[in-house]
């Protein structure tokens, strides 16, 4: 039921251009999109049809409306992408989907010995031996889910009050002519007990990865309090208990994994089959030295920054903002690294540069599951590249040009 739901709501947020608290233009990517839309549910604003509820209405008119501290600087960007759902003109102008640039893949750059190099000394594939005691993990996940899970529970608001006037169709419509005279909050406790059935361990093990004897190990080792909050919300403790699960597997992970080369490469096609598109002055800029004649960046200004030092440094011969179709495969799920990068032979110390482009570098920044990938690809270059091949974080085109000079 939330995969159906968060599919319905979908499309109204993702590929819209919104301004976020600090002025700075972001496209809304399926990533965001998905937490804003898990944010409208957990917190009762989005109904099971995809409507939007009273308690919405009540919390947006009384500025109460509450978002996790992760989407606090597109608060106002959300509530005017919901108001379009009555004034679908509001931003139209501003969606993303009316995309002006498509990407060619130009030839010449790829046939170029710098570029053909680089290719040869990142493209093989790996498979990783992740060699650690499953009881554990279990011990460390129940630790942390006792510790950390917090299920909210559902309410709905009855509002009540009498129609003072109709002066027009519209103030009607919009509900000016009602005056509220009282409300009430219930709450909503048969959430786990009506038609809808849950296989619990099969959603959770579909999450992590894990086998059902483990997810079961898991969750009849909970403290009962914490495991009754399935109760009050089954799609959201699902989730929940699935990312603290995840958190601590990719702990896990970065202290037992280890890469295998194997024998099989990705193939060019990775850069000629997708059609990537961009809005030009967006999410895409001009490109002399990029395989393509644009580079699309993502939610980032720091990431457009770059593209153009890039472009503009004498030191760089071709560079690729790699295509989702080249992928390292780790346990939480595939890593597709920023930027694939040549340098001109005889200027640099690594002359083939693999980067992660982030906002900072600082690991209590990283959240634990992108810093498990950011470890594994680690390993998997580790074990597939010569000395000329550097992976790395970096939070600029400086912070790069430190370590490869």
């Amino acid at each position: 039921m939330l995969i159906c739901l968060l599919k319905s709501i979908m499309i109204l947020f993702e590929g819209k251009l919104v301004v976020t608290s600090n002025n700075e233009e972001v496209i809304i990517d399926e990533d965001l999109a998905t937490n804003i839309n898990f944010c409208l549910i957990v917190n009762g604003y989005v109904n099971k049809t995809g409507e939007l509820t009273d308690k919405y209405y009540q919390d947006k008119d009384n500025d109460v409306f509450m978002v996790p501290d992760d989407l606090v600087e597109y608060k106002t960007a959300i509530v005017n992408i919901l108001n379009t759902i009555y004034s679908p003109q509001q931003i139209k102008p501003e969606n993303a989907r009316d995309n002006n640039v498509e990407l060619k893949f130009n030839e010449e750059k790829f046939s170029r010995k710098e570029f053909q190099n680089l290719w040869r000394n990142i493209n093989a594939k790996t498979a990783y031996v992740v060699d650690f005691e499953t009881e554990e993990l279990v011990r460390k996940a129940i630790a942390k889910i006792n510790l950390h899970l917090h299920v909210s529970k559902i309410f709905f608001t009855v509002s009540s009050g009498t129609l003072e006037s109709i002066k027009s169709k519209e103030i009607l419509r919009q509900g000016e002519g009602f005056k509220e005279e009282k409300s009430k909050l219930i709450e909503v406790s048969t959430s786990a007990n009506g038609n809808v059935k849950y296989d619990l361990v099969g959603k959770i093990v579909d999450e992590t990865g894990l086998t059902r004897k483990t997810i079961v190990q898991i969750l009849t080792r909970i403290n009962k309090p914490v495991f009754d909050q399935f109760k009050y919300n089954p799609e959201e403790f699902i989730l929940k208990i699935s990312r603290l699960i995840n958190e601590e597997k990719a702990t896990a992970i970065v202290q037992h994994i280890t890469y295998n080369k194997l024998d099989d490469c990705f193939g060019t096609e990775v850069f000629t089959e997708p059609t990537m598109k961009g809005k030009l002055g967006v999410n895409a800029i001009p490109a002399n030295k990029h395989l393509y004649d644009y580079v699309i960046f993502d939610n980032s200004k720091k990431e457009k920054d770059f593209a153009k030092e890039l472009d503009a440094s004498e030191e760089v011969s071709v560079y690729v903002k790699l295509p989702r179709g080249f992928y390292i495969s780790t346990p939480v799920g595939k890593y597709n690294p920023d930027w694939a990068i040549a340098f001109n032979k005889g200027m640099v110390k690594h002359v083939y540069f693999v980067a992660e482009t982030k906002g900072s570098m600082s690991t209590l920044d990283l959240r634990e599951i992108e810093d498990a990938k950011i470890h594994c690809a680690r390993e998997h270059f580790r074990t597939i590249s010569t000395d000329t091949v550097k992976y790395d974080v970096v939070d600029s085109y400086q912070k790069l040009m430190e370590i490869v000079k």
